[in-house]
């Protein structure tokens, strides 16, 4: 067994290394790509929606499209960020893997694309679901103030664990049936961790890499003997 702390601490170590670099440059050209498309695309609809009703100057749409945009981007980063990710977790669980776990690396499934396709699309809908779910809760607690915060981070910790779990589990799984190898705890403990990095600037950029490195190491360690040096 390996616990949540030690799993972090590896993970964090690993961000050096050219594979974890190749990786982070990749989701995170993805990930701007898709929000400078979606500022162009708002900055062109928005006149065309609202000119039906008011009539405001060029100025004032352009101010209304950066408000929208950057309220969007901060609901929606931690969502577009682990989309994009899903495409490139195999990479990262591969370099944990070929670093730390040489033999269980050999014996992992390659996903198809379209399973991987899937997958990230009902990591998606779940997310988007629960948040929308948790959104009246969410509103009603407004007036204590931290109250929103608290569950939209409780919801997405809930998620996020069982989807980094995943993300490894995935690609060693004998069959549909087999016991989940992290348990509810540290499952949610981990996706709490993720979840809080998901909400500091800067920081978010590199939450889901660690959060799948760290998944990586959890998984293993819970389900067999280890088998290098990295206690």
């Amino acid at each position: 067994m390996i616990s949540l702390p030690r799993a972090l601490s590896l993970a964090l170590g690993q961000l050096g290394d050219s594979a974890i670099l190749r990786v982070l440059g990749k989701s995170l050209a993805v990930t701007l790509a898709i929000f400078v498309a979606a500022a162009f695309a708002l900055n062109a609809a928005l006149p065309w929606l609202l000119s039906r009703w008011i009539n405001l100057s060029g100025e004032v749409y352009a101010v209304l499209s950066i408000l929208i945009f950057v309220i969007g981007a901060w609901l929606l980063f931690r969502i577009v960020a682990l989309a994009v990710l899903q495409f490139f977790a195999d990479e990262v669980v591969h370099a944990v893997e070929a670093k730390h776990y040489p033999a269980h690396a050999a014996g992992a499934r390659k996903v198809p694309f379209g399973e991987e396709l899937l997958n990230s699309l009902r990591a998606t809908g779940r997310v988007i679901l629960f948040n929308l779910l948790a959104a009246p809760i969410a509103v009603a607690l407004l007036f204590t103030a931290i109250g929103p915060a608290i569950v939209f981070w409780f919801v997405n910790a809930l998620l996020l664990g069982r989807e980094l779990q995943d993300m490894v589990w995935l690609r060693h799984r004998r069959d549909a049936v087999e016991v989940q190898p992290i348990g509810g705890l540290t499952r949610f403990a981990l996706g709490g961790v993720v979840a809080g990095l998901l909400a500091i600037p800067f920081i978010n950029l590199l939450a889901p890499i660690i959060g799948a490195a760290s998944a990586t190491h959890l998984v293993h360690r819970s389900t067999r003997k280890p088998i290098d040096h990295a206690q």
